[in-house]
């Protein structure tokens, strides 16, 4: 029998330092510390208009860590999704100003940028065309190059991330 799961709801990174990676999160994606561990050097982040307990957990391990080198075995990448593609292009600015910016394509039914926190861990931020609108994308995943201009002409104002519901306590 399979287990009925319905999304990912979290995600935990192990950092080399904890209060840098908590800042770059925070920064990058208006997270909020929600909760902290001290006897595990941990913190947990939640998005800023997320309803979840924490989106994003740090386990701080120390300057002395090591990285997997290039394309070891384990996870690649996180990919947090926006609601709009106006957001998305905010995203690639907001990536580049804080110089983790890494790379950006089209998925065809995905619209992709790519970036790297201060560890070198990997994320995508990616905004989904509407599900009627998949067409030949349905079953396929290509990698082309990536449009911003023309995408946020044809998609302005197009929502698709699912209902965004503030959180009273972090406004």
């Amino acid at each position: 029998m399979s287990i009925p799961a319905v999304r990912l709801n979290h995600a935990v990174l192990f950092v080399s330092d904890l209060e840098r990676s908590i800042e770059f999160w925070t920064t990058a994606f208006d997270m909020h510390v929600i909760a902290r561990e001290p006897r595990a050097n941990a913190a947990f982040l939640r998005l800023g208009h997320g309803t979840n307990h924490h989106d994003l957990g740090l386990f701080g391990i120390g300057a002395g860590a090591s990285r997997p080198p290039g394309r070891a075995l384990g996870l690649y990448h996180l990919a947090w999704q926006v609601d709009t593609i106006e957001e998305l292009a905010t995203a690639r600015t907001t990536l580049k100003d804080l110089s983790a910016y890494t790379g950006e394509s089209s998925h065809g039914a995905t619209k992709s940028l790519y970036g790297a926190d201060p560890d070198g861990n990997e994320f995508e931020v990616m905004w989904m065309l509407p599900r009627e609108s998949w067409g030949e994308y349905e079953g396929s995943a290509p990698v082309e190059a990536l449009d911003l201009v023309a995408d946020t002409e044809t998609w302005s104002g197009t929502r698709t991330g699912g209902t965004i519901v503030v959180d009273p306590t972090q406004a």
